[in-house]
């Protein structure tokens, strides 16, 4: 007699070590909402562009050079952080707990994990992140003074948006690889900031350096003054978006390699 694991609200049985991507991405929809961790840094992420907006219209810090798009999400950058901390958390989670070795027993195929984590990240993200961004730029266009550029929020907007599962992959990649929260958590940060802030030493390389980093491509997307071609580089928003993309993809390739290797 086969042992059960019950999935979802409908109570529905699954022999263990038979569930596929189904049953896993149910599995991490279960856990993801049941960890008190994930569900406040979500939320976090999810309400500080909007606040960030007005406090930038009550304060007139909004630069002269500056757009109304850029200077509504100002507070997308360490929403960005949030989201690729969340990554981390998604998988390292379960290291601490010990419950990783309970989810490669119901889905033997390591791969299939990965995936289901890898999809809920995306997915959640998303949605959250691109009717935040958008509510954020709204209060700054009803607040902030008509003297200012407006830019261009789309398609800008669905490109601010997909940064933040990018963020969030980039932190389930490295969490994987590492398996210990504080050190995923610090990689994936100065994965995010250290390009930036360390650009300035490196002389005319600065530009390079400092414009591969998902902030730069956030950055270069809310049309903020701070991604100036000289201090990120002259790639534009959406083909630093898909650089972000193509080596956070060769990241989880290898954390997926490594995780079907290694012992949990």
């Amino acid at each position: 007699m086969s042992d059960t694991l019950v999935v979802g609200e409908r109570q529905r049985a699954v022999p263990v070590g038979r569930a596929g991507f189904r049953e896993a991405l149910a599995f991490e929809w279960v856990k993801f909402r049941s960890l008190r961790s994930t569900s406040w840094v979500a939320a976090v992420a999810t309400l500080l562009p909007a606040p960030g907006a007005a406090f930038v219209a009550a304060t007139e810090s909004l630069q002269p050079d500056d757009t109304v798009l850029g200077g509504s999400l100002t507070l997308s950058l360490p929403a960005l952080l949030l989201a690729a901390v969340l990554g981390a958390l998604v998988v390292c989670g379960e290291y601490g707990s010990g419950t990783m070795r309970a989810t490669v027993a119901a889905v033997p195929r390591r791969g299939t994990v990965l995936a289901a984590k890898a999809a809920l990240l995306t997915g959640v993200l998303y949605v959250l992140a691109l009717p935040s961004c958008a509510a954020a730029y709204l209060v700054g266009d009803a607040l902030l003074d008509d003297s200012y550029a407006q830019g261009d929020p789309l398609p800008a907007l669905f490109g601010v948006a997909a940064a933040f599962p990018l963020a969030g992959l980039l932190g389930l990649a490295l969490g994987t690889l590492i398996r210990h929260g504080a050190g995923a958590i610090t990689a994936v940060v100065g994965v995010l900031l250290l390009p930036e802030l360390l650009a300035p030493l490196f002389g005319p390389a600065e530009p390079w350096i400092a414009g591969v980093s998902p902030t730069a491509a956030l950055q270069k997307l809310t049309q903020s003054s701070d991604a100036s071609t000289a201090a990120m580089g002259s790639l534009g928003g959406w083909p630093s978006l898909l650089l972000v993309a193509g080596y956070t993809g060769v990241a989880l390739l290898a954390a997926a390699a490594l995780f079907g290797r290694r012992d949990v």
